[in-house]
């Protein structure tokens, strides 16, 4: 390699060897091959390179380890912390008692459910779920909450699992799965009667209320839905998937929430509208009152292929109908039974009313459903959106019912 006039030129020689070396020229600077033999110079910046990308990568793996142990740490933290003490299990505990995760039972956006079975016997659901983003908050909710209840309407948290990146929970096996299976089925063999149907109305009711005014915590689940209700052999309703509750002070009737949660079409209004009101447990009364307008009409609220438009969204289209005086016009059904179909409808049309205030608490919603039809009267017609109520306002205080006329001096 020869340099003049501020350039290099370089010159291989691939027989000889590579080397560098200065003369005393008048500042030129000549090639001389018999420095290091080519081979070796290879050789010594192939080493450099693996050594250099091996170091990398251990670097990038011990930051995700750390990052990642902060996390995990967290979840541990916070259940020692509050003595929540459900039986922990190490992952090949839940591997093996899940038989290698052979048997489904459902997926979803949290992860799977599996069969298991416990060294003592009984049968297990185990709900493995995805790395989430964050801190584990859906893991801490859902153990945090189910693992401060016992009550005959909300599913039994028996255990968990966090190693590391694995999490599980473990639960009693609910023999007949999530009711919207009975409820939107459409094999001929599946059937509730409705008397069974206003049972599950009931117990799911009484467990929503124990969540809002029994526990040493207000417990907002924010996700009740058929899917979410699980049934036992005997068709005891179980209320299921906490992942998006949260948990607040019982002496805090409005809540703070930094984003909307829920499934669509069960959301409160005012998770999404702030004028409407504030977020409370009247949330989950909405929730309730689409769940409960569901089971009772064994339909979806929103039909897209209704053969009328007036029949598209069923809470307004059986609104009318009652309002004119009409019968649910339920099909096959008893005189008895359009009573209960009848109750259920009028209850769920106060509980999804678009303002939180005229709605009655869970409370209130399960006097309404365990007593008689007689003493309920037809609500306001629910609205969606919030102009649809300042245009209506003045025309509904004049000659229609308010929940305060309704429920009187008691508490919601």
């Amino acid at each position: 390699m020869v340099y003049r006039g501020g350039f290099f030129v370089a010159m291989f020689r691939p027989e000889q060897s590579v080397g560098i070396y200065f003369s005393d020229n008048e500042g030129v600077m000549e090639f001389e091959p018999r420095f290091v033999k080519l081979g070796q110079c290879v050789t010594y910046f192939i080493v450099r390179y693996v050594a250099g990308t091996m170091l990398f990568i251990v670097f990038l793996v011990y930051k995700w380890r750390r990052r990642h142990s902060s996390v995990y740490e967290n979840i541990e933290n916070y259940l020692e912390q509050n003595s929540l003490m459900p039986i922990r299990y190490s992952y090949k505990e839940i591997k093996k008692m899940a038989k290698g995760f052979n048997e489904k039972l459902g997926e979803g956006g949290y992860g799977s459910v599996f069969k298991g079975k416990l060294r003592s016997g009984p049968s297990v659901a185990i709900k493995v779920l995805r790395n989430s983003k964050g801190k584990g908050e859906d893991f801490i909710s859902e153990v945090a909450t189910i693992g401060r209840i016992h009550h005959q309407n909300v599913v039994h948290l028996i255990g968990y699992c966090a190693e590391g990146s694995k999490r599980a929970l473990v639960y009693d096996f609910m023999l007949n799965g999530s009711l919207d299976k009975f409820i939107f089925s459409t094999k001929g063999n599946v059937h509730l009667t409705y008397d069974t149907i206003h049972d599950i109305a009931i117990g799911v009711a009484r467990g929503i209320s124990y969540l809002h005014h029994g526990c040493e915590m207000q417990i907002l689940h924010f996700d009740i839905k058929p899917h979410n209700i699980l049934l036992d052999e005997k068709f005891t309703p179980k209320i299921s998937d906490f992942g998006l509750a949260k948990l607040y002070s019982t002496d805090k009737s409005v809540v703070s929430m930094t984003a909307a949660r829920g499934t669509i079409g069960y959301m409160a209004p005012e998770l999404f509208y702030k004028n409407v009101g504030r977020i409370s447990h009247k949330s989950d009364v909405y929730s309730f009152g689409m769940f409960l307008m569901e089971i009772a009409s064994k339909r979806k609220n929103l039909n897209p292929h209704a053969e009328h438009s007036s029949q598209l969204y069923f809470p307004f289209w059986i609104y009318d109908q009652l309002d004119k005086g009409k019968d649910t016009e339920m099909e096959d059904v008893t005189e008895n039974e359009n009573k209960i179909v009848k109750k259920m409808i009028i209850v769920s049309l106060w509980c999804i009313q678009l303002k939180p205030n005229d709605r009655p608490s869970m409370n209130k919603v399960l006097e309404m459903l365990e007593g008689d039809i007689a003493n309920l009267k037809l609500p306001p017609k629910p609205s969606l959106y919030p102009h649809e109520t300042l245009e209506d306002d003045e025309r509904i205080s004049s000659h229609q019912t308010t929940l305060s006329d309704f429920v009187g001096s008691s508490s919601y």
